[in-house]
């Protein structure tokens, strides 16, 4: 098993944060600096990324391809903020 980090907002929403030459993302490389990332599996829905979801229909198990930072930083500010990281085994 493999350790997968995921973020927690302060809000109690946790999710998965990834950019790398394997997600969705652009440049899809591992040096960045990214533009769009890629989002997995958050613990609810989250109405700001519905439009990048791969199964809509299922929000809380699905990839979220090519999210704008700017979304990213919008749904962490609405969030407030960071609290920490979790690891998941996966």
């Amino acid at each position: 098993m493999t350790q997968r980090r995921r973020i927690e907002l302060n809000s109690g929403l946790v999710l998965s944060i990834q950019a790398n030459d394997m997600a969705y993302c652009s440049p899809q490389n591992d040096l960045g600096p990214w533009t769009e990332v890629e989002v997995g599996y958050p613990s609810e829905m989250v109405p700001e990324l519905m439009k990048y979801a791969e199964e809509p229909d299922n929000p809380t198990e699905t990839v979220y391809g090519w999210v704008p930072m700017k979304v990213i930083v919008s749904i962490i500010d609405k969030h407030g903020g960071v609290k920490g990281a979790v690891n998941l085994k996966g």
